[in-house]
């Protein structure tokens, strides 16, 4: 019997099940690879205290780390919301030990909801520590304009060229994210050499709460099952297109994209794929 491949995923644990941790393992399930989680962060708002995120410590970051690698190894993986400089810097020492060449980093620092999940001093760490390391990074607009000190983005040609200027942060793949524009859904890739766009229809919803995180899980997952970039962008695309075309909601609160949707109702749209040199 041949096994599936292990994907590991480096984040924060959503309680509400949308994103982060809990977004990822059910984007690898869905996908047929065996997930694994190493928690950084405890994201759910305390009823007193109104407090958001909660820190783990650096010694159960590597603990969880270790057990991970000792017990079932890792083929692929992907970083998610590291929230601040020492665990940035601590999962980017863990990152160089190990070995592991398929690397998805998602920058996460701003939630759907604007709301902050990365310290100011760990930015810096973020752009020179862990970066370099990546296959391949997969900001969203507002990331990729903090990580571009401040560039407003606002079109297409922007996110074009905000992905030619952050490929210079040194990994070799840039996936800029247009969700947040106006028009269709256009998500830009620089490879160093060719920029290739992902159009897909936009979705009338406010029901994307883990997207995401959802769509950088699913390209870690085709990565390390072996797709070169620009496929396994296109079909995570896909993947994350349908499950926010059947996004829903239990309250009154922005909900989920429904992780089985592509399983269960197949391909919702086919991404339209231009290239420019």
């Amino acid at each position: 019997m041949k096994h599936p491949s292990r994907v590991m995923s480096i984040a924060g644990s959503a309680a509400g099940g949308s994103a982060g941790i809990q977004a990822d393992l059910k984007t690898f399930q869905e996908l047929d690879v065996y997930g694994m989680s190493i928690i950084t962060a405890i994201v759910g708002r305390h009823p007193e205290t109104n407090k958001n995120v909660h820190a783990v410590s650096i010694e159960a970051i590597e603990a969880q780390f270790a057990t991970a690698i000792k017990q079932v190894g890792v083929d692929g993986l992907k970083t998610g919301m590291l929230f601040s400089k020492e665990v940035i810097e601590t999962v980017a020492g863990l990152l160089k030990r190990s070995g592991v060449e398929r690397i998805v980093v998602d920058p996460v620092m701003i939630g759907k909801m604007n709301s902050k999940l990365l310290e100011d001093d760990a930015i810096e760490a973020l752009k020179t520590k862990l970066i370099p390391l990546a296959t391949i990074i997969t900001p969203n607009v507002p990331e990729a304009s903090v990580l571009l000190e401040d560039r407003p983005l606002h079109t297409i040609e922007d996110l074009q060229k905000a992905a030619v200027d952050l490929h210079q942060l040194g990994a070799p793949n840039v996936l800029v994210k247009g969700g947040r524009l106006k028009g269709p859904a256009i998500d830009v890739l620089y490879d160093g050499e060719t920029i290739t766009t992902y159009e897909a229809p936009r979705i009338d919803t406010v029901h994307t709460s883990g997207a995401g995180c959802s769509y950088s899980a699913a390209i870690a997952a085709n990565l390390t099952k072996g797709l070169p970039v620009k496929e396994a962008v296109r079909r995570a695309k896909s993947y994350v297109t349908t499950a926010i075309e059947h996004g829903f909601s239990y309250t009154e609160i922005v909900g989920p994209t429904y992780h089985a949707a592509e399983r269960k109702y197949g391909e919702a749209y086919k991404i339209k794929i231009d290239t420019l040199q």
